[in-house]
């Protein structure tokens, strides 16, 4: 394990590698290395502006992916982010092979995001310190519902364009307390349609939202399958509340459940609604986002 110091920004790596064409982009800020897909990435900023870069090919501590392998994902998924626009999608600016490595590059997005595992140490040892996902639960409802819809509008983009999401999950999301902006900041394993589930159990996503669908080989993953995993994230994220144990149970049983009523926070229509998109079987749930969205609108008005 080699330790690097860029600018006093710690991290570790699996090689040694000389990181001064980095720098010389601009001052590092922040590091994201505690990522299983095989890539590292940084916060850099040149004054001007700030940037978002995303490598793969380096030996990192974490990664399930070989170096190749992760250059392989990340290659294929420049596809997916040009062809999906979206305006709380982060911005692609440009991309290229570099020094064995492969290189996007983003524009910066500030925010927290609502699953920061590489952080959860930290909150451990500090208890008064609050995780971004408790924070988020702190916030008025009003903010949290503007949340929940950006994240219908994107989803419903992401099957218009063509695309299924994967491995989409409160990681993929950023949320930006000061200016209440919700951004997308992950969507490198999106698949085009059709697709179906080739890895049985071991399908991408967590256990904490994963479809039915998502463990079972050979079963098609559609829009019906993001709006299940939609209806996930309304229950863990947005207005659901469960103890640790009830989610360690999801990891126990590779199932998802939604809270009781009672430890919801939002009116029982909006729950039904909710409820309706986690059906385990398919075809009791909305068949689109779009539809699935038109009934929590509906709930919403609900008097």
């Amino acid at each position: 394990m080699v330790k690097f110091n860029l600018d006093k920004v710690i991290f570790y790596l699996n090689q040694e590698y000389d990181f001064t064409w980095l720098q010389s982009l601009g001052k590092v800020f922040a590091v994201f290395s505690q990522n299983d897909c095989g890539n590292i990435s940084f916060g850099v900023d040149n004054s001007k502006e700030k940037f978002f870069i995303k490598i793969a090919g380096l030996k990192t501590i974490e990664s399930i992916q070989t170096q190749q392998e992760a250059i392989t994902t990340l290659k294929s998924a420049m596809q997916i982010y040009t062809d999906i626009k979206h305006q709380n999608l982060i911005k692609l600016i440009r991309h290229d092979s570099f020094d064995n490595l492969y290189i996007a590059v983003f524009q910066w997005a500030e925010g927290d995001c609502l699953f920061d595992h590489w952080n959860f140490e930290t909150y451990q040892k500090n208890p008064k310190i609050l995780p971004p996902a408790k924070r988020f639960k702190q916030l008025p409802l009003s903010k949290r519902i503007d949340s929940a819809d950006v994240v219908f509008s994107f989803l419903d983009t992401v099957s218009k364009k063509g695309y299924v999401a994967v491995d989409f999950y409160d990681s993929s999301i950023l949320y930006d307390f000061h200016s209440d902006t919700t951004t997308i900041c992950d969507i490198d394993l999106f698949r085009k349609k059709p697709t179906f589930n080739n890895m049985g159990e071991d399908y991408y996503g967590t256990k904490r939202f994963k479809a039915p669908e998502e463990y079972r080989y050979g079963d098609i993953i559609d829009e019906a399958t993001n709006v299940y995993t939609l209806g996930a994230l309304l229950f863990n994220n947005y207005f659901g509340n469960y103890t640790d144990k009830e989610i360690q149970q999801r990891y126990e049983n590779n199932a998802f459940t939604p809270c009781s009523l009672e430890n919801w926070e939002f009116t029982k229509e909006c729950y039904h609604v909710a409820l309706k998109a986690v059906s385990i079987e398919k075809s009791k749930r909305y068949s689109t986002i779009s539809e699935f969205h038109t009934a929590w609108n509906a709930a919403l008005s609900a008097k």
